[in-house]
């Protein structure tokens, strides 16, 4: 018998987003108003996340300069675009279809899916742990998908089959993605690759699918609050064509344009622990639109849950001395989920 996961936390029950958009009221209720968000938006052209390129990263002559290209990127980044990633385009546009369905159904059937107490997988909102926090202007769908056995009977079991063939697909899609993009990245760090799979093979993926309702006064409200993620590696498919993520370098906030047909790849927190600070996560938030809807999956690679997490053995040497604690892993994702989301706090307390 395979272990079930138990529950890694719980959020608040909150009002659906959603259906406070459409009373159409332009008064913003205060919980969800930070009217003193930083608004510095650098657009200068370079700042432009990179581009890189998987088929690149698989022929002889330009492997190696890519590998560079991908190295500093997640140095300096944290952030970039995966383009020619093989994963099957029908898989990913059924996806997208699924997920805008699903929002568009009737609050009644989609309740069915709520969270329950004491758990945040399900729909409704993340990271609520006290009633005077503020408010995020969203709402969300958040399953554990692989390993399978961790699934929840209430939740995927239970969708229209048509989604959760969707989900099956492109779960397995990602996971082989990730495997590969993680195996690269050991490559360009000189870390042996087992101490990347041994992390990341059995790991745990949850996709979190978001809805960001339109917002008549967009300037008051956060889509998504500042935040690193507590995870390996994040995959961001935009559903729609409306955009709203935003990546904090140098102090300002750089918008973000996802390319037709690509990821954008981040460097969570886990990531940065296992290689010792060399790759680093960076605070992103999502911005809403006034006019309409904004759509996206964000699908998260978490080491094994029955696993410990620290810097690799390879990365730690006199010279470049371990930086974070060892610690297991469901201890890990517990601290997280019990916290609001804010900055870089939870990374910045598992350090030596």
């Amino acid at each position: 018998m395979e272990p079930k996961l138990k529950k890694l936390g719980s959020s608040f029950q909150v009002p659906i987003v959603q259906e406070l958009a459409k009373e159409k009221s332009t008064a913003i209720p205060p919980r969800y108003q930070r009217p003193n968000q930083d608004h510095l938006i650098s657009s200068l052209p370079e700042n432009k996340i990179p581009v890189i390129d998987i088929q690149k990263l698989m022929e002889k002559d330009s492997m190696d300069t890519e590998l560079q290209k991908l190295h500093t990127a997640c140095q300096e980044w944290g952030f970039f675009q995966l383009i020619n990633h093989g994963v099957s385009f029908p898989k990913v546009e059924e996806m997208k279809l699924e997920i805008q369905e699903f929002f568009n159904l009737p609050i009644e059937e989609k309740k069915k899916f709520s969270q329950e107490s004491g758990d945040i997988e399900g729909y409704g909102q993340a990271f609520v742990v006290s009633e005077e926090q503020k408010l995020d202007w969203a709402d969300l769908f958040y399953i554990i998908t692989l390993p399978v056995h961790l699934r929840k009977p209430h939740l995927i079991p239970k969708l229209p089959a048509k989604f959760r063939d969707a989900i099956d697909e492109y779960a397995v899609e990602l996971k082989n993605l990730a495997m590969k993009i993680l195996d690269l990245m050991a490559k360009a760090l000189h870390m042996k690759a087992e101490e990347m799979n041994m992390v990341f093979e059995e790991g745990m993926q949850a996709m979190r699918m978001n809805y960001y309702p339109p917002c008549p006064q967009p300037e008051l409200v956060t889509g998504l609050c500042p935040h690193s993620d507590s995870v390996g590696l994040t995959f961001l498919l935009q559903v729609n064509e409306i955009d709203g993520l935003q990546i904090k370098k140098n102090g300002a906030w750089i918008p973000v344009a996802p390319l037709p047909n690509a990821f954008v790849i981040n460097i969570g927190d886990v990531l940065e622990i296992v290689t010792n600070g060399v790759y680093r996560s960076i605070e992103h938030r999502a911005t809403v639109n006034s006019k309409k809807e904004r759509l996206s999956i964000a699908t998260f690679f978490n080491p094994a849950i029955d696993g410990d997490l620290g810097p690799a053995p390879s990365l730690v040497t006199p010279e470049t001395p371990a930086k974070f604690k060892r610690i297991s892993s469901v201890d890990y994702l517990k601290g997280f989920f019990s916290r609001e989301l804010d900055g870089k706090s939870y990374l910045d307390a598992m350090r030596i």
